[in-house]
């Protein structure tokens, strides 16, 4: 008897079905979702990488366009550039810790109030209009309440006879530029660090109060050292927000540059300073360098926050 190998046919191709061809349309609708983002990444490109470049190969540029370390050297040695870069940091820092002060005292008394009640959402609202109150319209309520001619200095010389803002020539110097970048820092503070207080957990303080601690012991062992990276942190976000401040100064100050943004408009915009245009460059450089830096060390105190606040 014998035995018959059986003959393997070769099967059949088979077509690409609706499966197969779905696997292959798939990859494009994943990049559906990330069209939406397409528009922000086009405005930050023309806003903001677009002038960077501009700024920063302008700075080791010379007036005709040839490569030249003439203008970083120039504001690195020169030292009324470097007492402009100091006041400016100063007012920073100065106004920083005054919005981080009382603006944390502010975001402490709103999150210890009801989490919906009337006042808390009145508060945060009007901080959030606030907090972008500036610039001329800024300056322009300061000089009409406090100024030469405002409606307080004039009350407190004619109708109380005693001149106690000093005939608001303070409004236009440095310490007026400090007590107007406080106003809005004040609400950016509440905004930033208000999330970090709801963030502390109740059983923290019931664990505290159970084991006989105090309200002292609480806020220093347990709660300052929490929140600390983030008021640390929404410190620095006021320092870069005041460093980069500039129309609410410019109204205020007619005369002299105290400050590095308006050293950048005279050598962008006058014409007493024609053909310093990267000068002005280098120095707007500058201040990207003093901001990256600022803002590198936020983004590494928001890490170390968001570990604790989850």
């Amino acid at each position: 008897m014998t035995t018959r190998t059986p003959v393997r046919l070769p099967a059949p191709r088979q077509r690409a079905g609706p499966l197969a061809r779905g696997a292959v349309t798939r990859r494009p609708r994943k990049l559906v979702p990330y069209l939406g983002a397409l528009p922000f990444l086009c405005y930050v490109a023309v806003f903001l990488l677009w002038p960077t470049y501009i700024v920063v190969v302008g700075a080791f540029q010379d007036a005709g366009g040839r490569p030249s370390l003439e203008n970083v050297t120039k504001i690195v040695a020169d030292g009324e550039y470097v007492s402009a870069f100091a006041r400016s940091i100063e007012l920073s820092a100065a106004t920083a810790l005054a919005g981080a002060l009382l603006g944390g005292l502010l975001a402490w008394a709103v999150a210890e109030g009801r989490p919906e009640g009337l006042l808390r959402r009145a508060v945060v609202a009007g901080s959030g209009v606030l907090a972008q109150f500036g610039g001329v319209m800024l300056a322009f309520a300061f000089l009409a309440t406090m100024g030469f001619n405002g409606a307080l200095t004039l009350f407190f010389q004619k109708q109380l006879g005693v001149d106690v803002l000093g005939g608001g020539a303070w409004l236009y110097g440095f310490a007026g530029l400090v007590v107007v970048y406080t106003y809005f820092q004040i609400p950016l503070m509440l905004i930033v660090f208000l999330p970090a207080l709801d963030s502390l957990k109740p059983e923290w303080r019931e664990a505290s109060d159970s084991l006989g601690g105090s309200t002292w012991s609480y806020w220093r062992h347990v709660g300052g050292p929490v929140l600390a990276p983030a008021f640390t942190g929404a410190a620095l976000l006021l320092f870069a927000n005041a460093f980069s401040s500039f129309s609410t100064a410019a109204a205020l100050v007619s005369q002299g540059n105290p400050i590095v943004p308006l050293q950048i408009r005279t050598y962008l915009t006058s014409e007493v300073a024609l053909g310093q245009a990267n000068l002005g460059k280098a120095l707007a450089l500058g201040m990207v360098v003093v901001v990256a830096v600022v803002m590198s060390l936020y983004a590494l105190l928001q890490r170390r926050t968001t570990k604790w606040l989850r």
